[in-house]
Formats: structure tokens, C-alpha cells, sequence
């Protein structure tokens, strides 16, 4: 299982990064986690966008769904006609909040370019990866994701607060993506995101083996993020997020 960086950047793009978008690669097969404002131009210099199979969205705050907006337009009217619909995997409503992102009529929508599919918590397969999806506090319908393919684990926070079910969906993954939207101060809102000490607790909790922090708000200082992560009592190796980068599992 191969994943790449397509977009890191938290609540809007950055000057370095797309908003929040992972490619996740397996047995030929090619699966887009979030697509978020920005990701999409940057998610061609990785895989052609006629050589997905499938998208999971997280939730629908727009850093991390805006982009089926784009990606609709590139499929259905490609030269030479659409290819087949792609499955996306979305929270509830996902088909009518994307048709009036873009000013269509509810019916058919996307419908004729996306077969959507409403996430709930639990298991199940999407192509040759196990999926196991969680709901976390969030002010809106928001999952994490546990991905695995031949033995190997990867986590992803999505947007979330402190959980302890993010903790439970993370245990011993090999690769723990998980958002470190706050630096550590006073008068923090909770049930939104976490800072970056709590990203590595959190990790440290979950036995994951690697964390990369992710959704880093551009305003925010990522040394000062990364430094709080490692003081954070996690002793797995930590990163920031970077466009581009790309982990095998």
C-alpha cells in the first residue's frame, strides 16, 4: 500500500499545500481520501484523474470536499466522452450538498459521473482495502478512517476533537495521518480539532508505529506544531505533512 500527500493544509489552502487529499495505491487499484480546495490540480502530478476508482470523503466542510466540484467537470465532459462513474463514499446528503455546491439541479445531480454511496460507521470493502470508518466529534457528520491491506494498517484522524474512538480505530497502525489543526493556548474550542500535542497523546495511546501531522493551518508555526507533538510523551518517529511525500506500507 502506497500513500502520497496530495493535500495537507488545514481550513484552506496554503501557500505550500492544497487543502486536505490522500492518494492511497494498492494491486493497481487507486482510491482519493478527501479532496479538498486545491487538491485536485495537485493530485495530476501523481495519478491521471481518469485512473481513479474510487473517493471517500471525510465530511463536507469544503477543505475537504470542494474539489468534486472540479473533479466533476474534468470527468463528465472529457474529450471523447465520460469515463464510467466512480463510487464516492460520503456522509449523509453527500450527492445533494455537491449538486448545490455547483448549481445543479438536484436530480440527476453528479449522479451520471459519481455512484454515491452513504459512509456509516464500521467495516466493509472498498477494492482490496479494508475500510473501517468511526464517527469523531466535529461540529458536522465526520469519520475517521482505518485502511488495510496486506497487513499493514493506515490511520486517518479526519477532522476531529479528543476521542477516544480515534485512539481505539488507530491502534497499532503502521501510518497514523492524523490533524494537528492548534497550537497549545488558552480558550480552545472543543469537539472541533486537536493541537499537535494531542495528535502525538493520541498516537501514543494507539501504539502507532509512525505519525504525520496533518491539516497544519497556514497561519499556524509547523516547527512550533511538530516540536509540541514530541514533547507530547509519543516516542514513534513524527512528522509534518508535505505535499508530495510518500509512505509504503
Amino acid at each position: 500500500m502506497r500513500v502520497t500527500v496530495i493535500g495537507c493544509s488545514g481550513s484552506f489552502p496554503g501557500p505550500d499545500s492544497p487543502a486536505s487529499s490522500y492518494l492511497i495505491e494498492a494491486d493497481g487499484y487507486a482510491l482519493v481520501l478527501d479532496l479538498g480546495n486545491g487538491a485536485l490540480g495537485s493530485l495530476q502530478r501523481f495519478r491521471s484523474l481518469y485512473e481513479i476508482d474510487a473517493v471517500c470523503i471525510s465530511h463536507l466542510h469544503a477543505d475537504h470536499c470542494l474539489d468534486l466540484c472540479g473533479y466533476w467537470v474534468a470527468r463528465t465532459y472529457r474529450p471523447g466522452g465520460p469515463p464510467p462513474p466512480i463510487p464516492v463514499h460520503g456522509p449523509t446528503d453527500t450527492a445533494a450538498r455537491m449538486a448545490r455546491a455547483y448549481d445543479l439541479d438536484p436530480e440527476p445531480g453528479m449522479s451520471g459521473t459519481f455512484e454515491f454511496h452513504d459512509l456509516r460507521p464500521g467495516p466493509y470493502e472498498i477494492g482490496p482495502f479494508r475500510v473501517t470508518t468511526a464517527l469523531m466529534p466535529h461540529p458536522v457528520e465526520a469519520y475517521a478512517f482505518r485502511i488495510e491491506h496486506g497487513g499493514r494498517t493506515l490511520a486517518y484522524s479526519g477532522d476531529t476533537g479528543v476521542s477516544d474512538t480515534l485512539v481505539e480505530l488507530a491502534s497499532g497502525a503502521d501510518l497514523f495521518l492524523c490533524e494537528a489543526s492548534f497550537l497549545e493556548g488558552p480558550g480552545l474550542p472543543s469537539e472541533l480539532h486537536l493541537t499537535a500535542r494531542e495528535a502525538g497523546e493520541h498516537a501514543a495511546r494507539a501504539g502507532a508505529g509512525r505519525l504525520v501531522l496533518t491539516h497544519l493551518v497556514p497561519w499556524n508555526d509547523a516547527d512550533l506544531s511538530l516540536k509540541e507533538a514530541k514533547a507530547s510523551g509519543y516516542d514513534g518517529d513524527i512528522e509534518l505533512a508535505r505535499v508530495g511525500a510518500q509512505y509504503t506500507l
